[in-house]
């Protein structure tokens, strides 16, 4: 039996311009399925992992910054989904998630594959909504219309994010053969018209007297996607000297005029004083240096945050304005309307000089390990690469080495490792430049199901750093001079990415020293039927103590008058 109402809800989709679905099989949601695998605007892919299907949905959201669908059966199912949905929400990113159901009825009755799916992600997505059950009455049909037109709008809306669609059917799930499906050309569609958030004139008088009290001032981007406009005004604001422009890794605003090394220095309590600002002027979403968070919550120095409408969070303990406009046309403003003391910019570019003519040098004498590696493969990656970073060590030594020029991506929502390599996979999908994923092992052998499909992703390229445990722990006091700390935190563990390499069809190369890892760099981002893995086997004990040598002769050069 084909249910007309849910190819109206694809047809809609389609119509709002979402292009792809990832679909997860199951016999409740063969209805939906079928309806989203048959219209010919729309690419769907099927993935069986669900809780992958989720983060590579999520990866092709991120890039093309337009909704992806997700469709799964009942049951736990859904559930799987959890994870990259509540990063969805925290990145802000646009899924919409449709979940088949039990009708009411059959809850609660023992039916098989039957949970309480009704607001299951609770507070982790913008909308919960339930579709009609059954559409004996013609109202029900015009519901389930307003239904998908109000939740993709809710989704496409700043701040985006995901939303949840739960659909109950019942049996039977799939049309007979004579059946056709008829997709309507013409369909109720309701879309708001967004504005552009500027300041008035009144605000840009009151913000022009308020800047005159500041002369230390720090403008601090989050993660966000790249963008040339506000990088050049970003530019201009440094080389003129009215702020300190400090960038994460993750913010993809990094330049030659920024301060991209502070993880190096803000923590040195000699030098840090003269670092202290009397303004902080923060846009986009979270950084990544725990050393910078907790430089500027201890400075208490006023903060503002832009941000064209939504949630703001306090992040360094002293927000005192939240300025509804875009990022952009405040930073035009205040390019006509501030200076920053002299003495402050330049002791800021100091320290990020000292440590930019010395960190490469540094690491030359350093024992080969992760570190080294990694700074050894940043140079090797084409510039047009989308770079995936996994939490944990991969994003941190990333944001130790400066200046990169690639978009670099990281689920920084929620901050896990789960679904790095799902992720990257989805990014892949979208686009045919090379996609470069940084990952440790816990996170790489966590995800493997990411590559379990039968797509095409010869443009992918994994570099994984294999220290067969979680090495972060050693670099905590806390767990690192603990007794468990191998066994309960560390949790070590011997696999190998080979294997996973021929189950997949991979091309393998496995690197233990300089020379092997120049040989595996040497061809990696040559052109290839097949996506590729550099495998880099290090030790945790080692890698520990090299990050450690190397950050105390970057603070020995600081302080060396």
């Amino acid at each position: 039996m084909i249910l007309q109402p849910i190819i109206d809800m694809v047809a809609l989709c389609a119509k709002k311009g979402i292009k792809h679905a990832i679909l997860s099989p199951g016999s409740r949601c063969a209805p939906i399925t079928l309806a989203f695998a048959r219209h010919p605007e729309i690419h769907s892919r099927t993935i069986s992992d669900e809780r992958s299907a989720a983060f590579i949905g999520l990866g092709m959201a991120q890039q093309l910054e337009k909704p992806v669908v997700l469709v799964c059966t009942s049951g736990s199912a859904a559930y799987n989904y959890a994870p990259a949905i509540a990063e969805a929400f925290f990145q802000q990113i646009p899924l919409i998630v449709i979940t088949a159901d039990r009708p009411p009825e059959w809850i609660d009755q023992w039916d098989g594959q039957t949970i309480r799916q009704h607001e299951i992600y609770g507070k982790h997505v913008k909308g919960s909504f339930q579709f009609p059950d059954d559409f004996a009455h013609p109202d029900k049909a015009w519901h389930a219309n307003r239904i998908t037109n109000e939740a993709i709008n809710l989704a496409s809306q700043f701040p985006y994010g995901p939303v949840h669609i739960n659909i109950p059917l019942r049996e039977p799930f799939y049309p007979e053969k004579e059946e056709k499906f008829s997709y309507p050309s013409e369909i109720h569609c309701f879309e708001p018209v967004a504005g552009n958030p500027q300041l008035s004139e009144e605000s840009k008088k009151k913000l022009k007297a308020s800047l005159t009290k500041f002369s230390r001032i720090l403008i601090v981007p989050g993660q966000q996607r790249p963008n040339t406009k506000i990088q050049t005004i970003l530019d201009e604001l440094s080389k003129a000297g009215k702020a300190v422009i400090i960038t994460d890794t993750l913010s993809n605003l990094q330049s030659s005029h920024s301060i991209n090394y502070h993880d190096h220095f803000v923590g040195i309590q000699e030098v840090a004083p003269e670092l202290d600002p009397d303004l902080i002027i923060s846009f986009g979403k979270s950084i990544i240096s725990k050393s910078l968070k907790l430089f500027l919550r201890k400075s208490r120095a006023v903060h503002w945050h832009i941000q064209s409408e939504g949630y703001v969070p306090d992040t360094y303990k002293s927000l005192s304005k939240i300025i509804h406009c875009s990022p952009y046309s405040f930073l035009e403003f205040f390019l006509q309307g501030a200076q920053a003391e002299l003495s402050f910019v330049s002791k800021w570019k100091e320290l990020e000089n000292k440590v930019k003519s010395s960190i490469h040098s540094i690491l030359e004498k350093a024992d080969f390990g992760e570190y080294k590696a990694i700074a050894t493969c940043l140079k090797h990656i084409p510039s047009q690469s989308k770079v995936h970073l996994a939490n944990s060590m991969a994003v941190r030594y990333v944001n130790f080495l400066g200046e990169r020029p690639q978009e670099i991506i990281c689920n920084r929502g929620t901050s896990g490792i789960d679904g790095s390599n799902s992720t990257a996979v989805g990014c892949a999908f979208t686009t045919k430049d090379p996609v470069t994923l940084i990952t440790g092992d816990m996170a790489f052998f966590y995800d493997r199901n990411a590559f379990w499909h039968n797509y095409p992703m010869n443009n992918l390229r994994i570099i994984l750093l294999n220290n067969h445990a979680g090495g972060i722990f050693r670099l905590i006091d806390g767990p690192a001079k603990q007794p468990e700390l191998e066994e309960f935190f560390e949790t070590r563990q011997r696999l190998s990415a080979g294997n996973l390499a021929k189950d997949f069809g991979f091309e393998y190369h496995l690197a233990n020293d300089e020379r092997s890892l120049e040989m595996g760099l040497k061809d990696f981002y040559a052109k290839s039927i097949h996506p590729k893995i550099l495998e880099i086997e290090t030790n945790s004990p080692q890698n520990a103590r090299i990050l450690k040598w190397v950050k105390g002769k970057i603070a020995e050069s600081l302080l060396d008058t």
